[in-house]
């Protein structure tokens, strides 16, 4: 099932990264600032053309979301995309940047890719099928103390100016240990079971929609910091589901 789609995700990635890397590092690469004041490269704007493209080449009816360019039909399927997610890594030199695709039909999110090149890992998941990392399967960890627990998180000083803010502070105080890598390759940490917690304050759905998939076929949960679904720019927490309910309980305490 979704074996096609799945097949034109990994050529879609793979187009994507050689797109990429000809620009990453280079000393060329033009950096513009958006009306929302984040950055947008040669490189954000080539693989999306490229990946709407091959699209509609291949799924002419399919509707396509993406980043720098919106809504573009209105199908029920919907192919939703991050060209580069962490381009201020990308465009800062540093390798923590993906390239995210998913698809969703009737609104649930069914596939999702997380490529990223610049490390040579590659996430995939179609919903019932589990999750693999570079053709491997993956899971989530079986931490199930918070005092035993690695738990990421996007930059500090946004939290600190949230209500949430004195929780998050507790909970990397009671975590074992405690990083702030953030972007996608932070919620795959957790899938794989190298951590046991991310949190973010605020994603769009094309942030989230192929993280999803993956921590919830790896056996993770993925929720708001109240509980609630994802939406589109609603705050985002992965765990490994064992520690899901202690997290959300902390966050909210220390509100």
């Amino acid at each position: 099932m979704l074996e096609r789609e799945l097949s034109l995700a990994d050529t879609l990635a793979d187009r994507a990264a050689e797109i990429a890397l000809r620009w990453f590092r280079a000393a060329d690469l033009e950096v513009r600032t958006k009306a929302d004041r984040s950055p947008v490269t040669e490189a954000d704007l080539a693989i999306e053309a490229m990946i709407r493209e091959e699209i509609r080449r291949r799924y002419p009816d399919d509707a396509v979301l993406g980043e720098e360019s919106g809504l573009q039909g209105r199908a029920a399927r919907r192919w939703i995309v991050d060209p580069i997610d962490g381009t201020k890594n990308f465009a800062d030199g540093v390798q923590l940047w993906s390239t995210l695709i998913a698809l969703s039909v009737e609104g649930r999110i069914v596939l999702g890719v997380v490529s990223l090149p610049g490390i040579g890992e590659r996430y995939q998941a179609v919903r019932g099928g589990g999750a693999r990392l570079n053709g491997r399967p993956i899971s989530v960890s079986s931490t199930r103390r918070v005092s035993d627990a690695f738990v990421l998180f996007s930059s500090l000083e946004g939290w600190l100016a949230r209500p949430e803010g004195p929780g998050v502070l507790g909970l990397l105080r009671e975590a074992r240990r405690s990083r702030g890598f953030g972007d996608a390759w932070s919620h795959m940490l957790v899938a794989r079971g190298a951590a046991d917690v991310m949190i973010e304050r605020e994603l769009a759905l094309w942030d989230w929609a192929a993280i999803q998939v993956v921590v919830e076929e790896a056996g993770g949960r993925i929720t708001q910091l109240d509980g609630r679904p994802l939406e589109h720019g609603g705050s985002v927490v992965s765990t490994n589901g064992v520690l899901h309910d202690h997290v959300l309980a902390r966050l909210r305490a220390g509100g």
